[in-house]
């Protein structure tokens, strides 16, 4: 067993707390990503775990134990750098087995455990070569072969693939996918700034914001039902689309019309007390398509600024309207600035569509893909 558990976590310095109130329940085989944005607090989290970091408030449990004040060795825990660290004068197996032969384990059992971990991650051509003849996702290999020889409990990866180029970033996630497959009762905790590596590696994503947990789920879950305006935009590329507009009816289906004209159905249902309530409506890029003629529920009507084709599917970037002084946008005027929108709208539709650049086009996309939000929280169902 390698369960996680933090309790009312929290990290301060001096004056300045950086987390507060982190719970999080982490169970043995899972592969946990924290993701969020520079300053979150992702790797101080990580390293507090690890033990590099003291807990300024809470508890920290690793299989039931309490390890508040336990100092990193005796956590049962290996941990993977962004930097390899690698010692340049040693061969790949005398890095591998280094923190074994300081723990005075004996030759044989050092041997082994490095020729198994080796194996594990295609390293065995390699044992006698020195880091710098190798290339870097090999090197990242052989630090995340260090770890594993030492057999731990839970397995901590500090934004590991950050060092590499783009090919090499998609070869050694792929190679991480299969050792965690290879090692299915391992914890891992991996910390990461693309989203694309949590999205594809995760069990479960944990996004941190603002020194909290924003949302805890698995990365389908996350991306089809956020829980807020910060993880629609931050799950997903490119970001979440969200148009201001107002509740015009409520109900069983809720109807929000929205600045430049557009109106669209939801099936979120609300109460009469919502009606004139300023809303944020959600639309995936991919989710936006050309609106049938005479469609009166259309999101975005307008000119296509700019396209970009990127083989399988093209991006359209396309102005937002200017909010007109009267109706609907005028009750909401001043908010778009404060409501997490941007100066576009981006759409992503199936194949190459040069010739739309500079047209005008009219969007709509179907009720069960649109998001509703209120003063930053969705009024989703979750």
């Amino acid at each position: 067993m390698a369960d996680v558990t933090l309790s009312g976590v929290a990290k301060s310095y001096g004056d300045v707390r950086v987390l507060r109130d982190i719970d999080l329940d982490i169970k043995t085989g899972e592969l946990i990503v924290f993701v969020g944005p520079s300053g979150c607090g992702k790797s101080t989290l990580l390293r507090m775990i690890a033990g590099l970091e003291r807990i300024s408030a809470g508890s920290l449990h690793i299989d039931d134990r309490l390890v508040n004040d336990v100092p990193p060795a005796q956590r049962g825990i290996a941990m993977v750098f962004q930097s390899y660290a690698l010692y340049p004068h040693m061969t790949v197996r005398e890095n591998m087995g280094f923190a074994l032969r300081i723990a005075g384990m004996a030759r044989d059992d050092i041997a082994a455990a490095v020729e198994n971990a080796a194996a594990i991650l295609q390293l065995t051509p390699y044992l006698d070569r020195l880091p710098k003849a190798l290339s870097g996702g090999q090197r990242q290999r052989v630090a995340i072969g260090r770890a594993i020889v030492r057999d731990p409990k839970v397995y901590l990866f500090d934004e590991p693939l950050s060092n590499l180029d783009a090919a090499l970033r998609v070869a050694t996630r792929i190679e991480i996918a299969q050792l965690k497959e290879a090692m299915p009762n391992s914890t891992m905790i991996y910390v990461t700034h693309d989203q694309v590596e949590a999205m594809t590696l995760a069990s479960r994503i944990v996004v941190l914001a603002g020194g909290g947990i924003s949302q805890v789920g698995t990365p389908l879950e996350l991306y089809e039902r956020p829980r807020n305006e910060f993880v629609a935009r931050f799950i997903g590329s490119p970001a979440m689309n969200l148009l201001p507009g107002s509740i015009t009816q409520t109900g069983t289906r809720t109807q929000v019309e929205l600045i430049g004209g557009g109106r669209a159905w939801v099936d979120i249902p609300t109460t009469a007390d919502r009606m004139r309530q300023r809303v944020n409506l959600g639309v995936r890029p991919e989710h936006l398509v050309p609106a049938a003629p005479g469609d009166e529920s259309f999101l975005y009507r307008g000119k296509v600024a700019i396209t970009e084709a990127l083989g399988e599917v093209t991006l359209l970037y396309l102005d937002r309207p200017d909010a007109p002084e009267s109706g609907v946008a005028a009750a909401i005027e001043g908010e778009a600035a404060d409501s997490g929108t941007t100066a576009q709208i981006v759409a992503k539709l199936p194949g190459i569509h040069r010739e739309l650049r500079g047209s005008e086009v009219t969007l709509s996309a179907a009720a069960e893909h649109l998001h509703l939000f209120a003063n930053g929280e969705t009024l989703r169902p979750l």
